[in-house]
């Protein structure tokens, strides 16, 4: 573990230096401590692939005491069982006007686009946490044969429900907004509701696995 002053009143957290299940689930163990702990001179948590990011009071305590007590709730936290992770099952319509970039990415990578829907759809996505936008998960690791950088000038408008790969890494957009991953798919799923309990259909250290579906269940499921 190590600690990084990010503010004057924030913490950052690293749980290991390497993206993957295992420090991950460090992570989740040491989140969900805190958040049942309650802990009063915390205001805000937020978790990423390695890491927290840790607000304080720092009226309530400094930086070393901060680090102090955060050490002694991780040694609590490594001792816990690990969280069992829940599986998501997202159905996605590849291409045409729901994944634009579909076909680009093929190319790039010299395969098809049935060979990209493929490789998508036969792994099992870990939701390492969430960010840039309400229920936005970033979930990995896309298999490197459909690895894509984002594009040099994002989209003013992506759609809700696209699916998207940047990196190695993939998601889907909960609702309209500027972005700049490849799009090659969507889902009719509404990944996010404000009056839906919970908000998100995606929750940090879910599983999530796509499962292409045709035009004429896209319809179907968008009218349901």
């Amino acid at each position: 573990m190590r600690f990084q002053a990010a503010s004057d009143q924030a913490l950052l957290v690293y749980l290991g230096e390497e993206i993957g299940a295992a420090t991950h689930q460090r992570v989740v163990r040491l989140l969900h401590l805190l958040q049942c702990e309650r802990v009063a001179w915390i205001r805000n948590i937020q978790p990423a692939y390695s890491s927290l990011l840790i607000s304080f009071d720092a009226r309530a305590v400094d930086h070393a005491e901060a680090q102090a007590r955060i050490t002694e709730y991780e040694k609590r936290a490594e001792t816990l069982p690990a969280t069992k992770a829940r599986l998501v099952e997202v159905p996605v319509c590849y291409g045409g006007e729901f994944g634009p970039d579909l076909d680009a990415v093929a190319a790039k990578n010299g395969l098809t686009a049935a060979k990209v829907i493929a490789l998508h759809c036969t792994r099992t996505y870990h939701a390492y946490f969430l960010g840039f936008a309400p229920g936005f998960a970033y979930l990995g690791d896309v298999a490197r044969e459909i690895a894509m950088p984002r594009l040099e000038t994002p989209r003013k408008e992506v759609p809700a429900g696209s699916v998207a790969i940047a990196g190695r890494q993939t998601a889907v957009y909960p609702f309209a907004t500027p972005g700049g991953w490849r799009l090659i798919g969507r889902t009719p799923l509404e990944i996010f509701k404000k009056d839906r309990e919970p908000m998100g259909w995606i929750a940090i250290g879910d599983q999530v696995r796509f499962r292409p579906i045709s035009r004429e269940e896209y319809a179907w499921r968008s009218r349901a």
